[in-house]
């Protein structure tokens, strides 16, 4: 299944991103206890820097084929030659998965990049994939602005380019001020950019990794956030009781809104998920 298709429902599609675990058992319980909440998918992601690329296929297959989820292979593209994607790309068709979410990626510092290497934009992968596939193609979007280019109308024009490749759905960076992704859907809407949309959430219950994100990805911290954080920073249950409540509170105002899509970034914890799923109610 495309998707896409998850979207046209009259309801919000849930959905979540894990990254490779040390193992399968892991894994496994990993992906059942996410099975619980119904998802409309599982995305997988890397592993840190980049690593683990080679079992993204692997567990990609393993939610589709095992566990009947609809699954989301990441892709990127800047690193890869063109014969490298062609054999990622035939490799998830054998595996049955549908569903590609086409990113350009990180430039590891001692990498050159060549004429081999031709796709250099995400919107180069989305082409090639929307001429080459009939695979369904996720990009990603972000309402505060990529840590390259703060300019939030370079950034739209940016999104444009790449719906216009082909890219079928969005799915956003993290956020944590629902009025900074409300303007920015005023200003896609503008653009006249109509891409249903999934908003990347991630419960802040781990300062140290926050302000890691932060700094990598140029994410906004609101000052409730930073206070909470700065507060309980030595009282782990204390976070995580007032992230869940702050992340809780985020989707709650994200739904009434009539967001299409919301996508968490549970960096592998589902019971920190369930906790947030048990106060809120899915429409």
């Amino acid at each position: 299944m495309f998707i896409k298709d998850t979207f046209l429902k009259n309801e919000t599609t849930l959905s979540f991103e894990i990254f490779p675990p040390k193992n399968n058992e892991i894994l496994f319980n990993i992906i059942g206890e996410l099975n619980k909440f119904n998802p409309g998918f599982i995305s997988v992601t890397y592993g840190a820097g980049g690593s683990s690329k080679d079992r993204t296929v692997e567990i990609a297959s393993i939610i589709k084929n095992k566990y009947s989820i609809e699954a989301l292979a990441h892709l990127t593209c800047i690193t890869s030659t063109k014969e490298e994607i062609e054999e990622v790309v035939e490799n998830l068709k054998e595996n049955k998965i549908e569903n590609i979410l086409a990113l350009r990626g990180d430039i590891p510092e001692d990498f050159t990049i060549g004429k081999e290497h031709l796709y250099r934009h995400a919107k180069d992968l989305i082409h090639k994939l929307k001429i080459d596939t009939n695979l369904c193609i996720g990009a990603a979007a972000y309402p505060e602005g990529h840590n390259e280019c703060k300019d939030l109308d370079m950034n739209v024009k940016y999104l444009k380019e790449k719906v216009d490749a082909g890219a079928d759905f969005l799915i956003t960076q993290l956020f944590f001020d629902n009025n900074n992704f409300f303007q920015f859907k005023e200003k896609i809407y503008k653009y006249n950019i109509k891409t249903p949309i999934a908003v990347g959430i991630m419960p802040a219950v781990n300062k140290t990794l926050i302000e890691k994100i932060q700094k990598l990805s140029g994410v906004i911290i609101p000052d409730k956030v930073e206070n909470f954080m700065n507060k309980y920073e030595n009282k782990e249950d204390d976070l995580r009781k007032a992230g869940i409540e702050y992340a809780s509170y985020q989707i709650e105002e994200l739904i009434k809104n009539k967001v299409e899509g919301v996508h968490f970034y549970t960096m592998n914890k589902p019971d920190i998920i369930k906790s947030i799923l048990d106060n809120i109610s899915f429409k």
